[in-house]
């Protein structure tokens, strides 16, 4: 059975990390069975210094974009089989807008904001043995910050961030309109990208500004309700 390494149930979702609960959702919409794997031991062993990264009878995948490649490679890619080739290349440019631009609207909410931080704080560090719960925090938080930085999110304004997030999430929420799926009636890979983002500001426990400005758009919670009923009922009973 494939390993999947990921950092765990947080803020009420399967991962709090949207790149690990992309995989996570993805094999769940497949029906390919996967056991979660999240003591600090297996994340030392990350290929690449990050998560998540899966074990495939004894093969290491990481990053979730490769992960997925490798998924789709050995166990094909039936989540998009109702697909037009145009469809697909619009699945393409809205996951690298997720991936590449909600991330970091995301990330600095949680990471570099001071109201949101102590919680973060706890939730990543608090089972950590001394002294590593306070020395990992701290190097984390700079790393993240600088990050931030270093990607241009981290040089706008609180106003700012919120003005880019929300006019991405009018998009979004004008592509789904009232479909209970991105393309209709059958999931695709694209809505296990959607979901694992846009649940992570949604439908997650976790409350600021970002995530508050998130919950108005309705129809994005009620999809993200819908297939967090889906694929983690048990996990939520």
């Amino acid at each position: 059975m494939i390993m999947l390494v990921g950092f765990g149930p947080k803020f009420g979702l399967a991962d709090a990390s949207p790149f690990v609960l992309k995989v996570n959702v993805y094999m769940n919409m497949s029906g390919i069975a996967f056991t979660t794997v999240t003591d600090f031991a297996a994340f030392k062993k990350a290929p690449k210094g990050k998560l998540p990264y899966i074990v495939d009878e004894g093969k290491c995948i990481a990053d979730s974009f490769f992960i997925l490649k490798h998924l789709q490679a050995k166990y094909g890619n039936a989540l998009d089989d109702h697909l037009t080739i145009e469809q697909k290349a619009g699945s393409h440019v809205i996951i690298k807008a997720l991936e590449e631009h909600l991330y970091w609207c995301v990330l600095h909410s949680r990471w570099v904001k001071d109201d949101t931080w102590p919680t973060v704080k706890q939730a990543f560090f608090g089972n950590m043995p001394f002294p590593l719960k306070y020395v990992v925090p701290w190097v984390t938080r700079n790393n993240m910050r600088t990050a931030c930085l270093k990607q241009g999110i981290g040089k706008h304004s609180d106003e700012e961030i919120l003005a880019i997030t929300k006019e991405m999430l009018a998009s979004l929420s004008v592509l789904l309109g009232d479909k209970r799926y991105f393309y209709g009636e059958k999931p695709s890979t694209l809505d296990a990208v959607a979901f694992a983002f846009l649940a992570q500001i949604t439908i997650s426990k976790l409350n600021n500004p970002l995530n508050d400005m998130a919950r108005t758009f309705h129809n994005l919670v009620t999809y993200c309700e819908r297939i967090d009923r889906t694929y983690y009922a048990d996990a939520n009973s």
